[in-house]
């Protein structure tokens, strides 16, 4: 299993915003397969006193194609959260972006039309400050 080229990023910002984490990677078994979802973490949150949990699903968008990275992304976050909902219902599944990535393309009209009609819950984060920007819910 191969790691994203930001796992490391994405963890150190997390960790950097209170989170926990918990799992590296979030192991998700269906029969005889399983699959791997890059981290997961939970933050008590005080002001409810209820400990909330994610999972994070990193993606560079490194390729030449980024709309078969948006492909693929797609695709692994709709497999992932549809068996999480089964094993894991308490977490909430995350696509962990980088700034420039979320600025320069999923502004673009392909991208916020996929959105509009597949909700996807977002972090955007800086790669070189190693801090979340944006939650997108």
């Amino acid at each position: 299993m191969a790691k994203d080229i930001y796992h490391e990023t994405v963890k150190i910002a997390l960790e950097k915003d209170g989170w926990i984490i918990t799992n590296d990677p979030l192991t998700l078994s269906v029969g005889r397969r399983d699959v791997f979802v890059d981290l997961a973490a939970e933050k008590l949150i005080v002001a409810i006193r209820k400990h909330k949990q994610i999972a994070v699903e990193v993606k560079s968008f490194i390729n030449p194609s980024l709309v078969k990275d948006l492909e693929n992304a797609l695709g692994q976050y709709i497999l992932y959260a549809s068996l999480m909902k089964k094993q894991y219902p308490q977490r909430i599944l995350y696509l962990a972006i980088r700034e420039e990535i979320f600025v320069d393309f999923f502004t673009e009209e392909i991208v916020t039309t996929v959105l509009e009609f597949n909700p996807v819950k977002i972090i955007v984060f800086n790669a070189e400050k190693e801090e979340i920007i944006k939650w997108i819910e």
